[in-house]
């Protein structure tokens, strides 16, 4: 098939490239499209050395698929000029789409269905395809009430520059230096900041409404309370989450682990008495999402969990999700 990747040179499509080459997707031709200032530099990729090639709607209709890892004003700009009649699959990691009711909103194991026939398909959050991993198999056995989540997202949230911001804040404050940032509202080197996107008019920010608007959407469940802190924290890959749920039926640890061990893409890592639980550590570069800490809640008793959940954000919160969604369709 031929593949284009728009936003080649980020983080995400870095992973996208090696992620299609390890899970051997049917690709016979590489196509990657970044800006002016990157066009013809090469570069090089497990599928060899590519040269980039400046973005173009022409070019990119040319494809089979197309991967967009670029902002949501982009996405919007060229995505519909791209997946228009005789034109490529487009599956867009941005926000752009993900809150259209005519474009679906795909994790595959949880609604790959909705993905088959459509020409323009959202990837969802990362934070959310990394909850709905562990949540949705939960809702599917016992009907999640209301959930309160906790984020503890890396750096690389951020992109690429992110990760720099971080990895720099660190030695600058280990050699007695002030700390700059730019990527992040306050420095993150060794420290925390509950403020991911903007504000909005309920105090809530973006990220953490968009856990929200994702989850019901994904899960097609509009009746589920869901609230939400985003929170940065001074790790590189991997976000991990907090979870509190209530459900509709009867539900014990021992029950909520069975559910969770055959769920597709969920590795249970629950074994506090050997100081195994989910880790950024060791959910960083791993396809499955880590699920550990599963207890009943305090508050909700027989009706509750709390659980504790670690995936990668550039693999199932982003490339990982896209190439799945594109195996669907081959």
């Amino acid at each position: 098939m031929r593949i284009g990747i728009v936003g080649a040179t980020g983080a995400v499509g870095q992973e996208t490239i090696q992620v299609l080459k390890d899970r051997g997707f049917p690709v016979t031709e590489l196509h990657l499209f970044a800006s002016e200032r990157s066009a013809g530099k090469t570069t090089e990729t497990a599928f060899g050395t590519i040269t980039i090639e400046p973005f173009s709607v022409e070019a990119a209709r040319g494809m089979d698929i197309v991967f967009l890892a670029v902002s949501g004003d982009f996405a919007k700009e060229y995505a519909p000029q791209i997946a228009a009649e005789g034109g490529a699959v487009v599956i867009d990691n941005s926000s752009a789409f993900r809150y259209d009711d005519a474009v679906p909103l795909v994790v595959p194991e949880i609604n790959g269905r909705r993905a088959l026939g459509q020409k323009l398909i959202a990837n969802p959050n990362c934070t959310t395809a990394i909850l709905l991993m562990a949540l949705a198999p939960l809702h599917e056995a016992f009907g999640v009430k209301r959930a309160i989540v906790s984020t503890y997202q890396a750096a690389s949230g951020a992109g690429a520059e992110g990760m720099t911001e971080l990895e720099q804040g660190a030695r600058q404050y280990l050699a007695g230096e002030p700390v700059t940032a730019s990527k992040f509202a306050h420095p993150l080197a060794f420290n925390l900041i509950p403020h991911i996107d903007s504000f909005q008019d309920n105090g809530y920010t973006r990220e953490e409404m968009k856990v929200l608007w994702e989850t019901r959407k994904i899960m097609e469940a509009p009746e589920v309370l869901l609230s939400c802190t985003a929170v940065r924290v001074p790790t590189m890959r991997a976000h991990a989450e907090a979870v509190t749920i209530e459900t509709r039926h009867p539900v014990t640890p021992a029950a909520a682990r069975e559910v969770l061990a055959k769920a597709q893409g969920v590795t249970l890592a629950d074994d506090p008495s050997n100081k195994l639980y989910p880790m950024p550590l060791t959910a960083s570069s791993k396809y499955d999402v880590e699920v550990g800490r599963i207890r009943e809640s305090l508050v909700f008793g027989d009706t509750g969990l709390d659980f504790f959940v670690c995936g990668d954000q550039l693999l199932k919160g982003a490339a990982l999700n896209t190439v799945q969604i594109a195996e669907l369709l081959v």
